[in-house]
């Protein structure tokens, strides 16, 4: 069942980690290879189904999706095809709005495939200015899936109200990370800590303010 929705969309975003914050290519070796990263499909040695039901639930919080053109790619390449009305998951992908943010794609290309082909919109030109006319539209959540780059330049300019944060216990050493240089130090406040029976850590993260310094 959806909550009532907000008067304003919140920006979420939902990501899977490694512990020294990896988000690159959870999916498969072939997700993406950019950077010569070569460790993808980190993610199906872990196949616990306390994250499944974890994402499962949060999208049905989802109004709407905001995704880097990779991230849109790997997605329209994937759940059009996922036509079961039973799976959550799909209908919510498939159904809703998709905005992808691209300087390659053209209007034409932002499309969907299958029965929802006029879900996708292009964002173009003014990212910032566009992503928060999008979050001062009515709704619950519009939410951000991988979208590493997009996400450094949201995270500059503090647009994210809450990070989903699922880290899996494997270290990679290479990779592109969700927390990178550039971005403002901030405080987090943990909203919900879940330790899964794999050693999945769920964790639900909002900003709190500028980090405060001290000595101990």
């Amino acid at each position: 069942m959806r909550r009532s929705v907000c008067i304003d969309m919140k920006l979420t975003v939902q990501t899977f980690l490694t512990l020294d914050g990896v988000m690159q290519a959870p999916g498969g070796p072939e997700e993406d290879r950019s950077g010569a990263f070569a460790r993808g499909g980190w993610q199906a040695p872990f196949p616990d189904p306390a994250v499944g039901e974890f994402v499962t639930e949060l999208n049905s919080h989802a109004s709407a999706f905001l995704l880097g053109r990779r991230t849109f790619d790997i997605f329209r390449g994937y759940w059009p095809d996922q036509t079961d009305p039973a799976n959550p998951i799909a209908t919510a992908i498939n159904s809703l709005p998709k905005y992808v943010v691209s300087n390659s794609l053209s209007e034409a290309d932002a499309t969907w495939r299958g029965e929802h082909s006029d879900t996708a919109r292009l964002v173009t030109g003014d990212v910032i200015a566009a992503v928060q006319a999008l979050k001062d539209e009515p709704g619950d959540e519009l939410q951000i899936w991988g979208s590493g780059k997009l996400l450094q330049t949201l995270l500059q300019h503090e647009l994210v109200d809450r990070f989903r944060l699922m880290t899996f216990p494997l270290v990679l050493g290479s990779g592109h990370r969700l927390f990178n240089d550039g971005i403002l130090p901030a405080t987090m406040r943990p909203v919900a800590l879940t330790v899964t029976d794999l050693g999945i850590v769920i964790g639900t993260y909002e900003p709190a303010g500028p980090v405060r310094y001290g000595q101990m």
